[in-house]
């Protein structure tokens, strides 16, 4: 019978991202099942006791405390990993944190010593983001709100107050911006140039930022406003104040707006704002096709064809999934995508359905694992959704949510293509290749056909020609950008061999 063991450190805050690969490494120790290392809130201890690691010491513990939760076959073993945990606690965290010998404790300390600042990121629990935000807006600065769990009434409250102070609030749950250069969140190493891109989407505006660098041009801004600012309760408010910034900024002469569909009325409200600027626009609303746009405008249907209307390069379009296919043989089932992107799954999505075929999303998929059936539908996954990453490190962090989900489609007969996203740059896994190269060594001869991408660039820590080529390497099919990776497997589902 497994043995959970607690330990509360009262008053510790860390980031979560650290949190959560000291989890991954605790996780690792010697018949541990698993740990978490978690904030003390409520959201998050009943997340903690969905996975099994909370007992009545955890529960115990207030949301500004760090609760460690780890499950293991023995007492024994779950105790000298919560000792593990402790130590790397105790450590440096990154290099820079080496002989630092104070720091500021608020907002309004750090603003005051660092006159010139004008941004804040803002990465704590959701419960406690909202009012850190507000400090922030109430020293003048900026702010981008990475956390998420931040509820949709206090969002609109702290842009409506943004607003009214002439500042700017990105997010809440904004994972990627650019401001004048410099990546913040997971972003891409891209040059600097006269396009500005503006998204409710993390993964959208990489890939976008990505092919744009590929072609030769560079990035003026990334704006991130939260995956809810273009819904009706929100209103759009940091996408319109954005705009504004972004009509003043003699550097940009480009504006690209990539989003999900924004409700109807304020989608309206976007293209009358689009049509009063005197800059030109690439909108691509993943799924939308039926809006009129003003003259400035061009709306396109993929990330892919959003980068080359931005950046005017044709080259983008020269590769030919067709020429690449391979036949599928007696392996005539379906697609499973496993997705670390959430937009990027959508496109994919997106992209299936237009050409005809009938696609499986997160909310029809009872599981872990759906797996085409018949050849004639098909699975996308966005494994970065909530129901994945419960206690868990997103997959761009640790590709270990997909690994298992990886290793089962591999091993099966069920699945005739894997399409899969790698994500890279600032932030993501050191090498997210590897992983599935040892999953297909692991598999048997006969397995599914593997099509992925890779989203980033050269420049970036790990390198997209070396992530391309160690995939290349094991038999994946790798495809320039993700919707050449699903026009791919259309491609191969229709060849005849």
């Amino acid at each position: 019978m497994s043995v959970i063991v607690n330990k509360v450190r009262k008053g510790f805050f860390l980031d979560s991202v650290a949190l959560m690969r000291i989890s991954r490494m605790v996780a690792g120790c010697s018949a541990v099942e698993e740990a978490a290392l978690m904030m003390g809130t409520s959201a998050n201890k009943e997340i903690m006791s969905a996975a099994g690691l909370l007992n009545e010491v955890g529960e115990a513990a207030a949301g500004g405390d760090l609760v460690l939760g780890v499950r293991a076959k023995e007492y024994e073993a779950a105790s000298a990993a919560l000792e593990v945990a402790t130590e790397f606690l105790a450590g440096p965290q990154t290099a820079s944190d080496v002989g630092t010998i104070w720091r500021p404790k608020s907002l309004r300390t750090g603003s005051s010593l660092l006159k010139d600042a004008n941004l804040a990121l803002i990465s704590v629990p959701g419960d406690f983001a909202a009012a850190e935000a507000r400090k922030a807006l109430m020293c003048g600065l900026n702010v981008m709100v990475f956390s998420d769990n931040v509820a949709i009434e206090e969002e609109r409250a702290l842009k409506e107050e943004a607003r009214a102070r002439g500042l700017l609030l990105m997010g809440p749950d904004c994972g990627t911006a650019i401001i004048a250069g410099v990546p913040l969140g997971f972003a891409n190493e891209v040059p600097r140039g006269d396009i500005a891109i503006l998204g409710a989407s993390g993964t959208g505006m990489q890939e976008i930022s990505s092919l744009i660098a590929r072609s030769g041009k560079g990035i003026s801004h990334g704006i991130g406003v939260g995956g809810r600012d273009l819904s009706s309760d929100v209103g759009a408010i940091s996408t319109f104040a954005a705009l504004d910034l972004l009509d003043a900024d003699d550097s940009t002469r480009h504006i690209v707006v990539v989003s999900k569909p924004p409700s109807t009325d304020v989608s309206q409200l976007l293209l009358k704002r689009v049509s009063k600027s005197k800059k030109e626009f690439t909108l691509c609303l993943l799924g939308e096709k039926s809006v009129d746009v003003p003259g400035n405008a061009l709306l396109v249907d993929t990330l892919k064809a959003a980068a080359v209307s931005a950046s005017g390069d044709s080259n983008l379009l020269s590769w030919d999934p067709a020429a690449v296919a391979k036949p599928l043989g007696a392996r005539r089932n379906g697609v499973l995508g496993l997705f670390s992107g959430g937009t990027l799954a959508a496109e994919a999505q997106y992209i299936l359905m237009a050409a005809g075929e009938t696609v499986a999303s997160n909310a029809q998929i009872p599981g872990t694992l759906a797996l085409g059936a018949a050849g004639d539908v098909h699975a996308i996954i966005d494994l970065g959704s909530d129901e994945f990453t419960r206690g868990r490190p997103h997959p761009m962090i640790d590709p270990m949510v997909r690994d298992m989900q990886l290793r089962e489609a591999l091993g099966g007969d069920r699945v005739g293509i894997i399409l899969l996203d790698i994500v890279i740059g600032h932030g993501a896994h050191a090498d997210p290749a590897s992983p599935v190269v040892e999953a297909i060594k692991a598999a048997e001869t006969e397995h599914p056909l593997v099509i992925a991408s890779v989203t980033g660039t050269d420049n970036d820590p790990q390198s997209s020609s070396a992530q391309e080529a160690k995939l290349a390497a094991a038999g994946v099919l790798v495809a320039p950008s993700n919707a050449d990776a699903v026009g791919l497997a259309l491609a191969c589902l229709r060849s005849v061999g």
